[in-house]
């Protein structure tokens, strides 16, 4: 009788170990970045499936946006622009329409047609000076939102003055983010993350049933935490420039270029924005960063469900209204409390 019941003691605490929530993790190149994707659910094969499914969507939204595959819908507007209209996919045709939204809030600030934009400027090492004015002048002359010309009936794109170019590097990768929650949602997977480059999103609680703590690095040491959020289903994006610059005469050059003027933005070092949505998260980042502290605030505290911390080049903070911050400290990042992800140390 006892050998029964610790046979059967043992059996249940071994069911019990294998139902509890596992996390999968898998690290890799996709569009370009470092992709880090993590699935919690008891059955790490479905949680490994998931993230495989996950990427294979990650993998067709880069081959359906990306404008450096001739192949691509994008690439074909490129080419026919001041030509004729495209048509394409439903779905590259509602990206580029909510594109064209966030361009009309941000007046410009965000502008997918930036591509068009001639490189001027060089964040390699090889720009000594700064180009002259005629030379920015003329590299922003075909950047306009309003001369995307979308035929909602006909699902066709037209880019209205030849050399123009549209590109998604702010908000292709926040698209991708939102896309591989779902596939995992969809499968049964019902907490995880998707941290596409620091364009990241969550769902659901870690292992331990806690909420998920992301941290927010300092840009002016990496190693430090500037602040730490606690999320359930929830996107963070930061954008900085303290990791993509040029120096001229002593003056730093962000890689960061308002659309509108043709030079680099100055005023901020880094933009952190939350709200559900990874990529309207993305695109508000960079355009955040192009608007200042105050009208990028502005914005920021009209919008419902959308929240923001900026630091300024003085290194001084400034928060959106409602923003309630756990951690407000310059401590090292290993004496706070360990928190899930740090982001604000990727190249955005």
């Amino acid at each position: 009788m006892l050998k029964f019941s610790t046979l059967l003691l043992a059996t249940i605490i071994t069911y019990l170990a294998s139902a509890q929530p596992q996390s999968q993790k898998k690290v890799l190149l996709l569009m370009g970045s470092r992709f880090e994707l993590t699935a919690i659910h008891e059955n790490a094969n479905l949680a490994n499936a998931g993230i495989e499914a996950a990427i294979k969507e990650i993998t067709r939204i880069e081959k359906l946006i990306s404008s450096w595959d001739p192949n691509s819908q994008t690439s074909m507007v490129n080419r026919m622009a001041g030509v004729e209209a495209v048509k394409v996919d439903k779905e590259l045709f509602d990206l580029i329409k909510r594109a064209k939204k966030i361009s009309g809030l941000t007046n410009g600030a965000f502008d997918i047609s930036y591509a068009s934009m001639d490189k001027i400027w060089k964040f390699d090492g090889t720009i000594t000076k700064l180009p002259n004015e005629e030379e920015v002048k003329a590299s922003v002359s075909k950047i306009n939102y309003q001369d995307i010309i979308l035929n909602e009936e006909k699902l066709t794109v037209f880019l209205k003055n030849e050399g123009m170019k549209i590109g998604f590097g702010a908000i292709g990768k926040g698209y991708a983010a939102n896309r591989g929650r779902k596939i995992m949602l969809d499968l049964g997977i019902k907490s995880g993350i998707v941290n596409a480059g620091g364009d990241l999103i969550t769902w659901g609680k870690e292992t331990n049933g806690n909420d998920w703590s992301i941290a927010i690095a300092d840009p002016k040491n990496k190693t430090h935490v500037l602040a730490w959020l606690t999320v359930g289903e929830m996107a963070v994006v930061t954008s900085g420039n303290y990791e993509k610059f040029i120096d001229i005469n002593g003056q730093r050059y962000s890689h960061i270029i308002d659309p509108v003027s043709g030079y680099p933005v100055k005023g901020l070092k880094s933009v952190t924005i939350i709200c559900p949505d990874a990529e309207l998260a993305d695109a508000l980042a960079t355009s955040t960063f192009i608007l200042g502290k105050e009208k990028g605030l502005g914005l920021i505290n009209q919008l419902k469900g959308v929240e923001a911390l900026l630091v300024d080049d003085n290194d001084n903070i400034s928060t959106s209204s409602n923003l309630k911050l756990n951690y407000y400290e310059n401590n090292i990042l290993q004496e706070t409390i360990n928190p899930t992800l740090t982001i604000g140390n990727e190249k955005n």
